[in-house]
């Protein structure tokens, strides 16, 4: 534990002179974190998630340039992709007994996954994945091949096909889909990454500061889309990769419903409301965040009382949902509940509230959707496990007297359900964000 909270503080912020610069470990520091994280899960969490769902064997098989969303998160570092056909093959031998880890490769695949196969004495590498399976003789043979969930239907048709046609016919119907297995394995989260995961949501947020500061915006010059690749650049400078594009909208004092009908980009003006969707990917862990930001008028030393209020009506859309996490809970009785809570509350909410992790809309339950708020089949219907990471999506539409209009106060901040409860990863956005940010200096 030591190592990783090392690790921790060497992502932290150190102070300058100019500002608070992030530290991002290097490529070949990253990569060896990501390998440790990896074996370490691979001996704490798997273990325990093929023996909570009864899967004694699981094989993951993916081709170059085809990979299932699984696999990238069982490969080493150093692996970009699957090589030609990769076989990966997870055989738990008993409670008492380690698990095995096999590659049905040419050599090792990273530090666990140990090589299986010769070609020189068997060349066909289909024959030898059905060799390794019948000497186990597994009582369920788990592939990733699911209706509904994308994160757990990774292998293809002709591999499907492929693994049939080479095992005897007596072990057909041990075949299963691995669907609960791979969600698991993807949702949860291990107690090292959660040594990590809080700094690298504090980098988020920094970044999202910086972005909305007057060190970036010029009010009457700079427009939304100026932003948007303001934060594109910045995330390629730190070291970091995003995985979609951010985007930043306006909400003003004027009739027009910018959101929905102005033409991009916007000049950022006085009084205007700002938004932003902004993630990033580092050690294999996906942000996900939406706050908002004020850009003061001549005179103002800080936002209106009734965006303030707007605000705090969004903060209570995210407690009442984060109060209804209770293990075993599906997503659609989360989103039920909370929405009848809201509504009783005078709130106008709308709720679509997803897992977070090595996806981004990752796997688990999902909890609305923007355009489902009666509920979403199949995958609302997940329960929710502990040890598992959310991002709190909502937003609440807001009646602004003084703007004559409605708003929209949309938020997005992660967080993580264990044993204790929910809790945001690093906190989240109480406060609006004031631009410029005022000095405590008198002028």
């Amino acid at each position: 534990m030591i190592r990783y909270l090392l690790v921790a503080a060497c992502i932290a912020f150190v102070s300058s002179a100019a500002a608070q610069t992030p530290v991002i470990l290097s490529q070949r520091e990253q990569a060896k974190v990501i390998d440790d994280l990896l074996d370490d899960r691979l001996h704490t969490v798997l273990p325990k998630l093929m023996r909570r769902e009864g899967i004694d064997m699981w094989v993951v098989i993916s081709r170059e340039y085809n990979e299932d969303p699984v696999i990238e998160t069982l490969l080493p570092a150093t692996w970009m992709a699957a090589r030609r056909t990769t076989m990966l093959v997870v055989f738990d031998r008993g409670a008492d007994k380690e698990v095995e880890y096999l590659a049905v490769s040419r050599y090792d695949v990273g530090k666990v996954f140990k090589r299986a196969w010769d070609p020189d004495s068997e060349p066909d590498q289909w024959k030898q994945l059905a060799r390794i399976i019948e000497e186990r003789n597994p009582r369920k043979i788990a592939l990733n091949k699911s209706e509904h969930f994308g994160h757990a239907d990774g292998i293809s048709a002709n591999d499907y096909d492929q693994v049939l046609n080479a095992l005897n016919k007596k072990f057909h119907t041990r075949v299963i889909s691995a669907e609960r297995l791979a969600i698991g394995w993807l949702e949860t989260r291990s107690e090292r990454e959660m040594v990590i995961y809080p700094q690298i949501c504090r980098i988020a947020h920094d970044i999202i500061q910086e972005g909305f500061s007057d060190k970036v915006i010029q009010p009457g010059v700079t427009t939304t889309e100026d932003v948007v690749w303001w934060y594109r650049e910045r995330i390629k400078e730190l070291k970091l990769d995003t995985w979609f594009h951010p985007s930043v909208s306006i909400q003003r004092n004027e009739p027009e419903a910018i959101f929905a009908r102005r033409p991009q980009p916007v000049v950022i003006m006085p009084g205007d409301l700002l938004h932003v969707d902004f993630g990033i990917t580092y050690l294999r862990l996906n942000t996900d965040t939406q706050q908002h930001a004020y850009i003061l008028k001549p005179g103002e030393t800080d936002a209106p009382e009734y965006l303030k209020s707007a605000l705090a009506k969004g903060n209570r859309l995210q407690d009442i949902l984060t109060h209804s996490f209770v293990l075993g809970k599906s997503g659609n009785a989360m989103l039920s509940e909370s929405r009848k809570q809201a509504i009783d509350e005078g709130l106008r909410p709308s709720i679509y509230t997803h897992p977070i992790g090595y996806h981004g809309h990752a796997a688990g339950p999902t909890i609305g959707m923007w355009d489902m708020q009666q509920g979403v089949l199949v995958q609302g219907d997940y329960p929710l496990y502990y040890n598992t990471a959310y991002s709190i999506e909502l937003n609440v539409t807001v009646s602004i007297a003084e703007w004559k209009k409605d708003i929209q106060i949309k938020l997005e901040e992660d967080g993580y359900f264990d044993e204790t409860g929910f809790r945001y990863i690093d906190g989240r956005q109480t406060e609006l964000i004031v631009i410029p940010k005022q000095s405590k200096i008198n002028r």
